[in-house]
């Protein structure tokens, strides 16, 4: 019998895709139904919690459950896995983003001077 296991992230894929096809936020029972793939729904609930945690989409409640929509905007969900990164409690944020701004370009060092100037509070 052949085997037919997804490679890995390819579900999460599927997932992002029903979502970003959608007009609107979707609950796992109706990411489920469009996905006629034939998965518990607790295996989509999982899979779309996963995804939440990686700021791969946002979610609202709905009734008693969540109804979500897939994140488009690439900036937003590198900034949250930046945010997750730097809040992980094994982190040493000064060694991160020390190699984080040693590895800018010299004119993306200047934006983020020019950014966290802007956004310091007035003395």
């Amino acid at each position: 019998m052949e085997s037919r296991r997804r490679r890995h992230g390819d579900l999460e894929h599927e997932i992002l895709a029903v979502l970003a096809a959608a007009d609107a936020p979707l609950t796992p029972a109706t990411v489920r139904e469009r996905l006629a793939a034939g998965l518990a729904y607790n295996t989509v609930t999982t899979v779309l919690a996963r995804l939440h945690d990686k700021g791969r989409v946002t979610r609202h409640p709905s009734g008693r459950a969540y109804a979500y929509q897939a994140v488009s905007d690439r900036a937003q969900v590198t900034a949250h896995q930046m945010r997750r990164l730097l809040d992980d409690d094994d982190t040493d944020r000064s060694a991160v983003l020390t190699r984080f701004v040693g590895s800018l370009t010299p004119e993306d060092e200047a934006l983020l001077v020019a950014l966290l100037q802007r956004t310091e509070p007035d003395s």
